[in-house]
């Protein structure tokens, strides 16, 4: 069992065909470049000290976490005192992934107060994660994450992905290889499950403005608890990854605003959405088609005007009722090359005027990351690979609207080519997960 979690690091690694580093990408003069990590960094001494001294789960933790009806996720009756980052409870929690439950790594599931798109309050759950590394907690920096998990369903969100649930889910393989990384250094990991993740009525996780509330609010909640022991005016960094980049991206736009009292320093931005219409557009019909479909379903929830029931056909009304119960993997893998059109009476989802207001609502460059949040860009530099479902463009034209407002802002494309996959797999799929950025987000949480 523990080789299964040696073995999905190795995935997330690309199997590493090839272990030479690959060539920094193009950075500004004087700024901390991206690196491709070796698999030695990956594989640094805590990561080998908690997988030696790991426990396999009995049958009785392994069947648990996949049951839903945990009493955790019960949500008491808010009180006038109950603002936006209340903790409304913590439990501490053994972390478990496939079986395996590493040690010298403590964990607490939280639940707390956020807000919704309306303005009005609203209750997410999360869990945080903190190497055991003899590092006093309120010495520690503070990483608020949000992974590439775009499940729609109820029961599949991190504080229950990573405590046993959902155990092969694409979206915890990917963050396997980042948060070795950060764990290695030290960082407290907190991540929100954007929602209850005990409602099992389909998740919004697509609007970005919720998702950035919720994180922050996360945060708010996390810091400065006695039991959890972190610094409330603790370093923070930023770190999103595809879907969980929109909801990251926004919490930099939104963090003076609603949430000045975090010590926001740095921001990590890999492979992450600008624009849903310019998806949808480019995953349409791809490899991406499922995950295209998926970020409707994930924006319905807080833009009931979609009504997408109303816009498929038979077919479309099956596949989406089945996404909207599901997990990331292997549910959205299950419409590779299908132009969504077919599911949608001939119509092209990206241009659907009822889906207008969710698409224009979740752009991002309309708000302007603090001067003091310096922030990383990282996404593929063409559209020149089936991995490519993000328009490049995107990526620039963020970089230079977010400039021309005077925030720092780094962009360094990577190398996402079909050239690399066949001659760098290694270095292409691990820059694919973002752990070429922990670097320069090491450089910039520097106190």
């Amino acid at each position: 069992m523990k080789r299964s979690l040696l073995t999905g690091l190795a995935v997330v690694g690309a199997a590493a065909v090839t272990l030479g580093l690959a060539a920094p990408a193009s950075a500004d003069p004087g700024r901390t470049p991206n690196r491709t990590p070796g698999l030695g960094e990956i594989f640094n001494g805590y990561v080998v000290g908690t997988l030696r001294d790991a426990t396999v789960a009995t049958p009785d933790q392994l069947v648990e976490p996949m049951r839903p009806g945990d009493p955790f996720y019960a949500e008491p009756k808010l009180t006038d005192a109950d603002v936006p980052g209340t903790l409304l409870k913590a439990k501490k929690v053994a972390v478990q992934y496939t079986g395996v439950r590493p040690a010298h790594l403590d964990a607490y599931k939280t639940m707390f107060v956020t807000t919704d798109l309306q303005g009005r309050r609203d209750i997410s759950t999360g869990i945080v994660m903190i190497p055991r590394d003899g590092k006093k907690n309120a010495e520690r920096k503070v990483v608020g994450f949000q992974m590439a998990n775009d499940s729609v369903g109820g029961n599949c969100h991190p504080s229950t992905m990573w405590t046993g649930a959902d155990p092969m889910d694409g979206a915890s393989m990917s963050a396997l290889g980042p948060l070795a990384l950060m764990f290695d250094k030290g960082y407290a990991v907190v991540i929100s499950d954007v929602g209850n993740n005990g409602d099992m009525s389909p998740h919004g996780v697509f609007a970005g403005r919720y998702n950035a509330m919720s994180t922050l609010d996360g945060l708010r909640a996390t810091l400065g608890d006695e039991k959890i022991g972190l610094a409330a005016d603790a370093p923070i960094g930023l770190f999103g990854v595809a879907g969980g980049g929109v909801g990251i991206g926004f919490a930099s736009e939104l963090h003076e605003q609603y949430a000045p009292e975090l010590n926001i320093k740095a921001t990590v931005l890999e492979g992450m959405v600008v624009d849903y219409r310019n998806f949808i557009r480019t995953a349409d019909g791809s490899v991406g088609s499922g995950f295209a479909m998926a970020t409707l379903l994930g924006l319905e929830p807080h833009y009931p005007d979609m009504k997408i029931n109303a816009k498929v056909n038979g077919v479309g009304r099956a596949v989406a009722d089945y996404y909207r119960t599901q997990c990331q993997t292997p549910a959205y893998f299950t419409l590779p090359m299908v132009p969504l059109s077919t599911l949608f009476n001939g119509q092209n989802p990206a241009d659907i005027p009822d889906f207008q207001r969710a698409f224009k609502d979740n752009r991002l460059g309309k708000g302007t990351p603090a001067t003091g949040n310096r922030t990383l860009i990282a996404s593929c530099a063409a559209d020149d690979s089936p991995m490519s479902l993000v328009p490049a463009a995107d990526s620039r034209t963020l970089a230079k609207q977010w400039r021309s407002r005077g925030a720092k802002v780094d962009y360094q494309p990577t190398d996402c080519s079909m050239v690399r996959f066949l001659t760098d797999m290694y270095g292409w799929g691990t820059d694919l997960f973002g752990m070429q950025t922990i670097d320069w987000l090491a450089a910039n949480l520097k106190d």
